[in-house]
């Protein structure tokens, strides 16, 4: 009997620090089969990766898909742009945010459908100050259930 592969989680961590995040939206990504298989090794990689606007098209930008054993990938095939895949509807909507300013940020891939998607957000950029208010916020929480914690 054949087990079900349990899903590699391949995720931005990144960008929960540097982006204050909105509405996140699933989209599908166009991929070649060596591609497909290494992402459901989890062997792919997220970071300062970022989502383009072409012709109405969506294009995820400097994600890398790393080749394993067995598995070849080219060199300039790792880190090449891939479309992804939306309804005209959301792609309208995400070219209007990106009007306005924002960033769209690839947040993580989910493998463990038929189909590899990726989850996307919106994202407005953090300042240094605003990242170290999180990070103080966060200590303090940490501090005061270590207190309450029965011993």
């Amino acid at each position: 009997m054949k087990k079900p592969n349990q899903p590699k989680l391949i995720s931005n961590r990144r960008a929960r620090h540097d982006y204050t995040l909105s509405d996140s939206l699933v989209v599908g990504i166009a991929l070649t089969g060596a591609e497909t298989k290494a992402l459901r090794m989890g062997h792919g990689q997220l970071r300062g990766a970022y989502v383009n606007i072409f012709n109405g098209e969506l294009w995820l930008v400097n994600a890398t898909i790393s080749p394993t054993s067995g598995i070849p990938i080219s060199e300039e095939d790792q880190t090449r742009n891939r479309k992804l895949l939306a309804k005209k509807r959301e792609i309208n909507h995400l070219m209007e945010v990106k009007k306005q300013g924002r960033t769209i940020v690839p947040l993580e891939v989910l493998t463990q459908g038929r189909h590899i998607k990726l989850r996307i957000a919106i994202g407005q950029g953090k300042k240094n100050y605003d990242k170290r208010q999180t990070l103080k916020k966060r200590d303090e929480t940490r501090q005061i259930n270590r207190a309450l914690r029965p011993k």
